[in-house]
């Protein structure tokens, strides 16, 4: 059976995935990444959800998904215990981003994280011309009815990453599913970086 094609973004995410690696998805949703990294690269993945439902759907798939809030679970998993961890469009949504940063690189050998990028060309037209904050194909609720509360731009990841003592192997500045190759901090919609420790 033929997997399903993913979404231009988790492309990107499982591109930096290899071959037969532990992968731990934090955020997992329903499943499509782990299934799709298991059905195509031999991953042996796990997962961490927050929604019941999600998770209930993950495990439908034969995955391996507990429920769990990765703000406050992750300190359970033991240093390098996967090769690879995931935090896809989520970091945003997370209490703590560099608290959770922190426990990516901890608990895998080297973290791929994507999110909205919130220096997008659109988002800055949005507040600029409207004064109201942005609905986007990446940012596509209303800011009252968003699970997002820590929005960023590209420069302020890096940033961050630099701050925090992280090397980054690998980023993408990706715009309809495809590379920026100019100045991603304002053309990309969406950044994926793979992550390591020094």
């Amino acid at each position: 059976m033929t997997p399903v094609p993913l979404r231009p973004d988790l492309a990107a995410v499982a591109a930096a995935v290899p071959d037969g690696a532990r992968v731990l998805d934090i955020g997992c949703g329903d499943g499509q990444l782990l299934a799709w990294l298991r059905d195509t690269k031999g991953v042996e993945g796990r997962g961490i959800e927050l929604d019941a439902s999600d998770v209930a759907a993950a495990v439908g798939r034969g995955l391996a998904v507990v429920q769990g809030d990765a703000d406050t679970d992750l300190g359970d998993y033991a240093d390098a215990a996967f090769d690879v961890v995931i935090l896809s469009n989520a970091l945003q949504a997370m209490h703590r981003p560099a608290d959770v940063l922190r426990q990516l690189v901890r608990i895998g050998r080297s973290a791929v994280v994507s999110f909205p990028n919130f220096g997008h060309w659109r988002v800055r037209m949005s507040l600029a011309l409207g004064g109201r904050m942005p609905v986007t194909r990446s940012l596509p609720v209303s800011w009252h009815e968003t699970p997002n509360i820590h929005f960023c731009t590209i420069s302020d990841f890096e940033a961050l990453a630099g701050e925090m003592g992280l090397t980054v192997e690998r980023r993408a500045g990706l715009v309809s599913g495809r590379q920026a190759v100019f100045w991603p901090n304002l053309l990309a919609d969406t950044g994926v970086f793979l992550l390591s420790r020094r």
